[in-house]
């Protein structure tokens, strides 16, 4: 049986670095080209993976060349595609990612395949969930889905964890279902209906959110690191000083290193601490599959940083 369970999308990126943002009608070229798998739910399922645990991922592809880029990549990585299910007639999802040398970057995508994801496709994997210890998701696929899959997971004793991206708002019905909610700061407001630059201060808006019956928030600010926000207070986790060069995936691989540590019984803040240094990692590397670290990267790359050292880009 797996650890984790993550019910999620994939998607093909393509990605283009451009020296600067063009304005309406230009056309720039770039210096930097990449494509691959992606997604945050494949992402994430990969992340986890290659920080050794077992885990299953219940995604939807369609039919095309890129559901065979799938079927190769979670081959090479072992996970089972079992439960990675294929659409007819309709196009994998993609990402059209427009990178800036800073590391910052826009994304244009369509979710294609990862909308035709049903309650069943879910359900069909409820004795995977009754096994596991987490189940992950995201919000790349139906809410219904999304919603069903956290359902499983309570149900079955798992740790649920959702990491609300896209960001969007969120039935209180659902919310009730999660144990951890990892939002950055633009996602924790749209959450709860509140435009995405809304003034009201974080840990404000964290309290709402524990209201509705999450047990813990991790939000991630980025390079100012995360807030760990529950009913026993708030405690900040500093961010790992990187120079980034590409922040795409960044956010799943912190999830996946977070639901790693939960998985092999850290305890919250310790496993937020691992999952910054996943993070920060994953920046500093072009393209989101080269820059999830294995488990002797991840902890090579904490102890050069922890000496105040250095890490060579890919």
């Amino acid at each position: 049986m797996p650890d984790i369970v993550v019910i999620g999308s994939f998607v093909v990126g393509l990605t283009v670095r451009v020296p600067r943002k063009p304005v309406v009608g230009e056309g720039l070229i770039g210096d930097l080209f990449d494509m691959g798998p992606g997604g945050k739910g494949a992402n994430q399922a990969i992340a986890a993976a290659r920080l050794g645990a077992q885990v299953d991922l219940v995604a939807c592809v369609g039919d095309d060349l890129f559901a065979e880029m799938a079927d190769a990549l979670f081959q090479n990585e072992g996970i089972p595609s079992t439960h990675i299910h294929r659409v007819p007639d309709i196009n994998t999802g993609v990402g059209l990612v427009t990178l800036l040398p800073s590391g910052d970057n826009w994304i244009v995508g369509h979710l294609g395949a990862n909308l035709q994801m049903r309650p069943q496709h879910v359900e069909a994997a409820e004795p995977l969930i009754a096994g596991s210890g987490i189940v992950m998701a995201q919000f790349e696929a139906p809410l219904d889905s999304i919603a069903r899959g956290l359902e499983l997971g309570s149900k079955h004793g798992a740790m649920t964890i959702l990491n609300p991206a896209p960001g969007h708002p969120a039935d209180p019905k659902l919310l009730a279902h999660v144990d951890v909610l990892t939002p950055n700061e633009s996602e924790a407001r749209i959450l709860l209906g509140l435009p995405p630059d809304d003034p009201t201060p974080t840990p404000e808006l964290a309290g709402r959110l524990l209201n509705l019956g999450v047990d813990s928030i991790v939000v991630t600010r980025g390079e100012e690191g995360a807030v760990i926000v529950t009913a026993g207070g708030i405690e900040e986790i500093p961010a790992v000083p990187v120079q980034a060069l590409d922040v795409t995936g960044a956010g799943d691989s912190f999830n996946a290193a977070l639901a790693v540590g939960l998985s092999e019984g850290a305890a919250l803040r310790d496993a937020v601490r691992q999952a910054t240094y996943a993070g920060a990692y994953t920046t500093t590397h072009f393209g989101v599959i080269d820059g999830l670290p294995t488990r002797k990267e991840l902890e090579a790359f904490r102890a050069c940083k922890s000496k105040g050292g250095e890490t060579a880009s890919k």
